[in-house]
């Protein structure tokens, strides 16, 4: 029982420093295509196209993230006695 408190406390801090994480990067990418944007108005649409395309990725990393923590949440996580019996064979 320990052993899912502690996944579930690990998973509580995991996924929202991992949302976090994606938040500032898909807001400093923002603010520099943006920028850039602004400094060459004709460049705008392979920026637009490379910011999203970039936006894509950095979304996709957050949602694995959420994916792993989910799968470890609901795989039936075993109790410390059956991994350590496990481990004596």
């Amino acid at each position: 029982m320990g052993y899912l408190i502690a996944l579930v406390i690990a998973i509580g801090f995991g996924v929202p420093i991992a949302v976090i994480g994606g938040g500032l990067g898909q807001g400093k990418a923002v603010a520099s295509a943006l920028e850039a944007m602004a400094r060459q108005p004709e460049a705008a649409p392979k920026l637009q196209l490379a910011m999203i395309i970039g936006l894509a990725f950095i979304e996709s990393l957050v949602i694995y993230a959420l994916v792993i923590a989910l799968i470890m949440l609901f795989t039936g996580v075993p109790s410390a006695g059956v991994l350590l019996k496990t481990l004596v064979k």
